[in-house]
């Protein structure tokens, strides 16, 4: 009975770490492919930090050991990552007043799509940015928020 009891304990035990093992493998998996990495210049060049996910920086001004406020201007995204980029820092939206008051939208030649526009980027897995000028982005990002899919 003894035997019957040790030798079940050793299959529980093998079964659990191959089940745990397995796990930390997916997650591994999933992590490794989770980054973002960002460039001082157009077409990927200059200066570069890659940060992995899932990450929010309320503000770049010591990003390993360097301020990247206003100076990203192209960006590489992994293929299970999404990165949402802010103009200002702390995750907060531009002209999020104006939006309140469409009187003075409109008495400033904006309509509320203008305001909307320029407050934030979304880029999904896999995404190439050469320039963030073609977005009007260009050396704007304070903050950001990468997510894990």
């Amino acid at each position: 009975m003894n035997k019957i009891y040790t030798v079940f304990r050793v299959i529980e035990t093998i079964l659990l770490a191959t089940i745990l093992w397995s796990f930390t493998s997916v997650v591994y998996a999933k992590d490794k492919d989770c980054w973002v990495e960002f460039f001082q210049g157009s077409q990927y060049s200059g200066d570069h930090f890659r940060l992995d996910g899932p990450v929010q920086l309320a503000n770049l001004r010591n990003v390993q050991g360097k301020n990247w406020e206003l100076n990203i201007d192209s960006l590489k995204v992994g293929p299970s990552a999404r990165v949402t980029v802010f103009e200002n820092t702390n995750f907060k939206l531009t002209l999020k007043e104006m939006e309140k008051y469409p009187e003075l939208l409109h008495s400033l030649g904006l309509t509320e799509k203008d305001a909307m526009e320029d407050k934030e980027l979304i880029f999904g897995a896999d995404s190439k940015i050469h320039d963030l000028s073609d977005f009007n982005f260009r050396k704007k990002i304070r903050s950001l928020k990468i997510d894990c899919e």
